[in-house]
């Protein structure tokens, strides 16, 4: 691709993001910066996009929605759209070096080879329900102008290697002899041959050189100047030529995507000996998690469970609280699936918080419980029929306290489900489970445990009731 074509694509892909009526500027870059950090090709179009204020957009719009209009005015033959936040771009390309939700690496010592499977991933890839695009680098298709010195010709007219090289490096690539400065801008000054003397291999070899004794000569007297093909671009991690296939993900959750991928990848690609294929990507940040969480999880309920046998003396009543838990979840995954979020790290979260609460109010309605059935036994009332009006008078003096802090709770955490913020695509994921629980976790404290309650205290036949 040429820097002029380049141009011409990313003032056309700019255009085209201007159509939607919530753009209000846009603005591209093609390239790389003078930088290490930046090391993008010329094909990869890096646009940042400012929207105007939500009250401006039309009627229903949202974030989602916008995506996928923005994808459907953006389709030019070639070129894949990958739409990320600036800011979370950044992180990713810092922390996994993937500017894509998913990525996958091949590595191999063969650039055709890791071109042509990386283009077979893309299409495998392209196959995976979830996945909006697929992109290959292409590690062939670059031209070069290759001169290949000869050593003898060179040395007969008393020039060296480095003689050569440097005329074909200054007079050919162009030196930077001085800078101007106009206002607050610097600008380079660089001298070599005019384009017309350059832009064709024949021309090359009728370059002027001027050899030590004072005689001029071609190029082409003491080189042999020819077009090759190569890479466009050469990657390498961990010592090893490198090859990246970019994978986006939408209206899926990454990790189902990345295991339908990793099954499709193993069953239709073949790698050859000294190959590797390797996934990196967003994803990682979930996997680290899960791991953590096959810890933290574990060890919450166990903490839970030895409070409540704390509180209780009885290894029962704890049991009791900790089997309702489940149930008690319910609401948040009821809610999950109408708000149409996935499972994360986030909502992991939500639902640990959620069982915290669920369990103090478990523990709550079980000391009113007791408390109620204690009173009815220090007056003498011992049988089944005590035993339900105890429980009775025990569970009512919870209706109100229990609205109460339903109320309180849902008040509180509807501004972060319905916010549209910096940050609210993470808490509103972390309230979702507390509210949808607090729709099961009252309704379960009320019914199930003193229902259940009354199965662990009632009288066993047989026995004689006072």
């Amino acid at each position: 691709l040429s820097a002029q074509k380049a141009a011409q694509l990313l003032q056309q892909t700019d255009r085209m993001i201007r159509t939607v009526p919530e753009v209000e500027t846009v603005f591209g870059k093609a390239g790389r910066a003078e930088s290490a950090t930046d090391p993008a090709p010329l094909e990869m179009f890096e646009t940042t996009i400012r929207f105007k204020p939500r009250e401006q957009w039309r009627a229903g719009m949202t974030p989602e929605k916008l995506i996928d209009e923005l994808d459907r005015a953006v389709q030019v033959p070639g070129l894949t759209n990958i739409w990320i936040p600036p800011i979370r771009n950044r992180i990713d390309m810092l922390a996994t070096g993937i500017k894509s939700p998913i990525g996958v690496k091949i590595a191999g010592a063969n650039l055709e080879e890791i071109d042509r499977v990386s283009q077979q991933v893309e299409a495998v890839a392209r196959k995976v329900p979830g996945v909006s695009s697929a992109l290959a680098e292409r590690l062939v298709g670059g031209r070069y102008v290759d001169i290949d010195i000869d050593r003898q010709d060179a040395a007969r007219y008393g020039l060296n290697i480095a003689d050569v090289q440097s005329i074909v490096s200054s007079a050919i690539g162009g030196e930077t002899v001085g800078e101007t400065i106009e206002g607050l801008a610097r600008y380079p000054i660089s001298v070599r041959y005019p384009r017309e003397w350059r832009d064709t291999p024949q021309r090359l070899e009728q370059l002027p050189i001027l050899s030590p004794q004072g005689s001029q000569i071609t190029l082409g007297s003491v080189a042999r100047v020819r077009i090759s093909d190569g890479p466009p671009m050469l990657r390498s991690e961990n010592a090893r030529l490198a090859g990246w296939v970019y994978v986006d993900v939408r209206g899926r959750d990454i990790a189902s995507v990345v295991a339908d991928l990793r099954d499709a990848v193993s069953a239709e690609v073949k790698l050859l000996p000294g190959m590797s294929l390797a996934y990196s990507g967003q994803f990682e940040f979930l996997e680290r998690a899960n791991e953590r969480l096959k810890l933290v999880v574990p060890a919450t309920l166990l903490i839970i469970f030895f409070l409540l046998y704390l509180t209780f003396g009885r290894l029962d009543e704890a049991v009791l609280i900790m089997l309702t838990l489940p149930f008690a979840l319910t609401g948040g995954v009821w809610f999950l699936y109408l708000m149409d979020y996935n499972l994360s790290v986030a909502t992991g979260v939500g639902f640990i918080a959620l069982a915290g609460v669920a369990a103090e109010f478990g523990v709550i309605m079980l000391l009113y419980l007791k408390n109620a059935w204690a009173d009815q036994q220090r007056d003498g009332l011992n049988g089944e029929v005590a035993l339900c009006e105890a429980i009775r008078e025990g569970a009512v003096q919870r209706v109100r306290p229990k609205a109460m802090t339903v109320a309180v709770i849902v008040a509180g955490l509807l501004p972060i489900l319905l916010g549209a913020g910096t940050g609210s695509e993470v808490m509103s994921r972390i309230a979702a489970p507390m509210v949808g629980g607090m729709l099961s976790a009252p309704l379960l404290s009320l019914f199930v445990i003193p229902a259940a309650y009354r199965l662990m205290r009632r009288p066993r036949r047989g026995t004689q009731a006072r």
